[in-house]
């Protein structure tokens, strides 16, 4: 997700009403590194939230593509980013169906790497807790979507 510049944002908050304003401010409050990202979430892609997920499917399809798997440490270490990144996207938007979406496109391209990688026990368990955080996500959507989503779990687990 590209960053819109201060000029653009400045330009969108002159156009909001005063208490949504605030909202957005006060929300804006709690983070403190990515700041500017969580402004562009809200100020141009909350409201199509199929196109951020999209997006942010891409982004994890390019980062998985980009993995060192010649040395257990590496790809360690980028799969662990890519995680962070993830899960940095899935706060902006606070929303279960989005966390559940997001994490189990990162599962399911991590059950397409290579099958020595998937022998760490260290990265089998970075597996297993993003499953349960799946099912955790899942379990708090309603009953209609729980179904579709929890036959995506089933293939994975």
């Amino acid at each position: 997700m590209k960053a819109a510049s201060i000029q653009e944002i400045k330009q969108e908050l002159k156009a909001l009403p005063p208490a949504q304003l605030t909202d957005l401010c006060l929300r804006l409050a709690r983070f403190k590194k990515e700041n500017k990202e969580l402004l562009t979430y809200l100020l141009f892609e909350a409201h199509n939230q199929e196109q951020f997920i999209e997006s942010v499917k891409k982004q994890i399809d390019e980062d998985f593509a980009a993995i060192n798997t010649s040395h257990l440490y590496f790809a360690k270490k980028s799969l662990r980013k890519i995680l962070r990144t993830a899960n940095r996207y899935i706060r902006y938007t606070g929303d279960k169906m989005v966390e559940a979406e997001v994490l189990l496109h990162y599962c399911v391209n991590f059950s397409g790497l290579k099958s020595a990688i998937q022998k760490s026990a260290a990265l089998q368990n970075i597996y297993q807790s993003q499953l349960k955080k799946i099912s955790a996500a899942i379990a708090t959507m309603h009953e209609d979507l729980q179904h579709d989503y929890v036959k995506q779990l089933q293939r994975l687990i």
